[in-house]
Parts: C-alpha cells; structure tokens; sequence
C-alpha cells in the first residue's frame, strides 16, 4: 500500500496548544508509520511558533526522525495537499473560562471545568465554532481529501458543527481522555483485576471483556462490564466506596488547595452517588458532574460530600505558563531535549493517524454520529463510541440500547449542543437562549 512508502502530512493548527502540541511532535518522531512525513505547524502567534519549530526540529534531530517540518502563521500557506489536519487551537482559553465560570457561580451555577456543558460550554462554542467553519472553507479548497479531526472543546459541539455545516468533508472529534487501551486499563483497576501501578492490558483481556461505556463527549456511562462473564460493577462499586472515603478525608482537613483541583475533588463520592442510582459508572467524572444538576447545592438537603468545586482560570493560566516557561528552554538549549524525548508520551490524534494511514486496523473510541450503534437514539446523534478507524471510513461498532433514564439524560445534553450550533451560526439570540434553557 503505497502509504507505508512515504508518511502523511499532518497539519496542526494551534500549534502551541498547552496539551496537544509537544506530545504531536514526539509521536511523529517515534512512528515508524509516520516518521518519514510531514508535519506542518499554524500558530497565529509568531513568537509561539517560533518556539515550537525550535522545539519540533530539536526534536525530530535528538530522534533522528527524517520528518520534514514546517509552519506558517496563515493556516493557507500550508494546508495544500493535507492528508490529515488537526484542530487543537484556542484564544485566551483560561482567561475566557475563568470569566464564564465565575459569571455563571454568581448566578448559582457551578461548573468544574466550564468548557463542554452550561453557560461555559455554550459561550466556548459560540467562541470556537465560527473560527472553525472558516478553517473548513480553506479545507474545502486547498485540501478536500483530508482528514479533519477536531480536538478543541467543547468537542461534541464542535462535531455537531462540522458534521451539520461541513458534510462533504470527512471529520470526526476527539477527547484525550478515552484513549485505548488506556482507559481499559483504568476500568481493570478499578475493577481490582490488575495492581493500580499496571501500565499495560494483557494480551488475553480484550477477548475476556466486554465494556460497553455509551453517551456524549464528557458523559459517557459504563454501562455493561464483564470479564470472563461476570458483572465488574459490584467491584468498581466497592473500589469507588473505599476511594470516597479516601479522598472525603483528604479533603477534611482544609490543607488541600481547593480551587487547583475542581475537577478531581470528590470524584469518587460523585460517581458512587450515581452508580447506585443508575446502575452505570460514569466514566469521565471529572468533567460530568457539572453535567447533572444534582451537585449544584440547589436542594434542601445539603449536597453529600459538598456542591462542586468552581473551575479556577488564573490557576490554570499559571500552571501553564510555567509549562511553556519549559517548552522554551527546551527550544533553546537550555535545557536538554532528551527531558523531554525520553519521556514523551502517546497521544490520541498521532495513536489514530498512525493505524488509519498504517492500516494497522486499531479500534479507537471517537466522536462521530451514531448511524445505528445505539439502536434506541438517532442516527445522526453524534456519540463518542468504539469505532473502526482507516483512511476509508471511521464507523461505530454496534452497541447496547441506551438504558431508560440515562438516555433521557443523554437525550438533553445533545439537543442543548445542537442547538448551540445552530445559535452560533444563525447569531440567533433566542435560539441561543433556548440553547441555556435546554441545557442541564
């Protein structure tokens, strides 16, 4: 197959993106798939790329990867005969978010991450989905063959808005969190079936399992885990009691920073709560409990262990710089690469490109719409769900009917995304109201 002669060129716009961009430029290195393409990186910061060519080229020598590398401010210099173009960028990101987390606190909603759901997600899309659309009229043009893979959240919203208002071109979105065969690993721990230092899934486990975690970006359930044929909740139920108590101790004392950890605080208590309810474990905790009104403090009964944690912006803007203070020092010698390339690690977007222009014929789990996977929701519902991934198609596999209550749920978030999208392209006020309303 003539891709595995020469390696694809991969476009990444947002070069300097604070989770995505390094991590892009070692997994290229190390890829025997890869290594001999083309990475093209587009930052409108000419100081921010600078640094990240400096970075990229350090690295691909210390590697000795024969990639090519180049990068452009104008996204149009480079986009000409893409195979693949990732979307990772972002304006002020912390700025914006601490401004809409701490807007919407005042009103008496509470977000730990403000970036996918509420008032925070909705006002995040209507920054990011006008952006992205122009980039799909350049794809369109310069590149109409390649791949889109989106990474920008609120992720679901963003494929809403590609899938809706881009069809002809072949897109699907990301999240970092549910990598496999990572987020496996992370079920077998909890389910006590390997040591929490585990690093990898034995070889005989995929055949001795079978998971079915179902839903919308940020909110997907678990809702059927066996192993050998038996039912794991039970287990990751005793694991989640043992870890509230835990953490519900760590928290007592008042040491802890509390606004550095909103999205990890009493996840264990959160995900409990809803186990027992639901009968499912909520995968991505750290994100959902912003996602279901129960943990906002709005009851008369006061909220078991506390109402969530709000997202702190300037925290995060802090620990960014300092990571960029880093990445710079790398790019200038002052500190040695291999800090770096020796502790690179895999990355989503490079993990998928890899199989799909290798053919290595990998299952991933991605943001696409559902076309049947879950008989019980829309065809058209866009869903973050195990798929087959090559350059030809990336197609869910089939799945369980969404449980009754869950698919209500469900069923809310992603007419508040629809409708998001459809505010920030009509600019329709009261679409974008009913947008707020419909949202959870």
């Amino acid at each position: 197959m003539e891709h595995h002669m020469k390696g694809p060129k991969v476009v990444i716009i947002g070069a300097g993106s604070y989770f995505f961009g390094k991590a892009l430029v070692w997994n290229m290195a190390k890829s025997p798939v890869l290594k001999n393409g083309t990475l093209s990186m587009v930052d409108t910061d000419p100081d921010v790329l600078d640094i990240m060519m400096r970075f990229g080229q350090r690295v691909f020598d210390e590697m000795d990867a024969p990639a090519k590398l180049e990068g452009s401010t104008e996204r149009r210099d480079v986009l000409a005969d893409a195979d693949f173009v990732i979307l990772s960028f972002s304006e002020k990101n912390a700025f914006y978010r601490d401004m809409d987390c701490k807007v919407s606190a005042k009103h008496g909603i509470r977000m730990c991450s403000g970036d996918t759901i509420g008032p925070g997600g909705i006002f995040r899309a209507l920054r990011e989905i006008p952006p992205t659309l122009a980039m799909t009229e350049d794809i369109r043009e310069l590149c109409p063959d390649a791949w889109v893979i989106n990474y920008v959240n609120p992720a679901s919203v963003m494929g809403i808005a590609m899938m809706r208002h881009a069809p002809d071109l072949k897109s699907f979105a990301i999240c970092d969190g549910p990598h496999l065969p990572y987020t496996h690993l992370r079920m077998y721990k909890l389910a006590g079936l390997m040591p929490d230092d585990a690093t990898e899934v034995p070889e005989d486990f995929a055949e001795r399992t079978e998971i079915h975690s179902l839903g919308v970006n940020h909110f997907t359930w678990v809702c059927r885990y066996t192993f050998d044929g038996e039912d794991m909740l039970p287990r990751v139920r005793e694991r989640l009691a043992k870890d509230a108590e835990e953490d519900n101790a760590r928290w007592a004392d008042g040491s802890s920073d509390y606004n550095s950890f909103s999205k990890i605080k009493h996840n264990p208590a959160y995900a409990l709560q809803l186990l027992d309810v639901f009968g499912a474990y909520l995968d991505r905790i750290a994100h959902s409990k912003e996602y279901v009104p129960y943990f906002q403090g709005y009851g008369v009964a006061p909220n078991w262990p506390e109402p969530i944690a709000v997202f702190d912006g300037v925290d995060r803007q802090e620990k960014m710089d300092e990571e960029w203070k880093v990445t710079e020092a790398w790019a200038d010698g002052s500190r040695p690469i291999t800090e770096f390339t020796e502790n690179g690690k895999i990355d989503h977007a490079t993990d998928i490109i890899e199989s799909m222009w290798g053919n290595l014929g990998k299952t991933f789990i991605v943001n696409t719409a559902n076309r049947g996977a879950i008989p019980n929701m829309a065809d058209d519902a866009f869903l973050e769900l195990p798929c087959r991934v090559s350059m030809d198609e990336v197609t869910p596999y089939p799945a369980m009917e969404m449980p009754r209550g869950l698919l209500g749920l469900e069923q809310q978030v992603l007419d508040s995304h629809e409708l998001t999208v459809e505010a920030a392209v009509s600019c329709d006020r009261r679409i974008l109201l009913q947008a707020m309303l419909v949202d959870p």
